[in-house]
């Protein structure tokens, strides 16, 4: 499938793929740090690592915008509250005795409908870009 035809896709489902990846990106950088530094530290490295390439991807395919520093600090300050999420329910997780490597399925299974509502309105809203 080209490029094209993924963008005619509902913006749902191109948040999805995006998740996808972003996600994945984000357990590999966690599953391969935890096994030799804090699973918080590694948990906090994949997330920053994803959190880059989910600005951009989200930005350019799932909304089809130019990124802009208003966008960042929007996605940024959602993305804040999403990693407290993330990090509150990853140690719940850890202390209800989930292995280091399932504990951020459960996670992700809570965080990103959360997280999508969250970058919805940060892309969706006008006042970001300095438009009323």
């Amino acid at each position: 499938m080209d490029i094209k035809k993924l963008r005619q896709l509902p913006e749902f489902f191109r948040f999805v793929m995006v998740g996808v990846f972003a996600t994945a990106l984000h357990y590999g950088v966690y599953f391969v740090l935890q096994w030799v530094i804090n699973v918080n530290v590694a948990y906090t490295l994949g997330y920053a690592i994803s959190f880059v390439a989910n600005f951009y991807l989200t930005a350019y395919f799932t909304f089809g915008q130019k990124p802009s520093w208003s966008k960042a600090f929007g996605f940024g300050g959602a993305h804040l509250v999403n990693y407290l999420l993330h990090m509150g329910l990853l140690n719940l997780f850890l202390w209800l005795g989930i292995s280091k490597t399932l504990a951020p399925v459960p996670v992700f299974a809570i965080a990103i409908p959360v997280n999508f509502l969250l970058v919805r309105f940060v892309f969706k809203n006008k006042r970001l870009d300095g438009k009323s």
